[in-house]
């Protein structure tokens, strides 16, 4: 028997091909630049900031 091609069939096999690839890159881009050495001065003083008395 052939399977019917609905909305909800379109829809999730759309979703699963391309927009969890897409955001599992966002992810992995988001926590290199979270590991990034270059931006370590940048969140240790932003981790300070409560601490500040101004």
């Amino acid at each position: 028997m052939k399977a019917i091609l609905t909305v909800h069939n379109l829809a999730s096999d759309l979703v699963t091909t391309i927009w969890t690839p897409v955001f599992v890159a966002i992810f992995l881009a988001i926590v290199a630049y979270a590991f990034w050495p270059r931006n370590k001065a940048a969140f240790d003083e932003a981790a300070k900031m409560p601490l500040r008395e101004e």
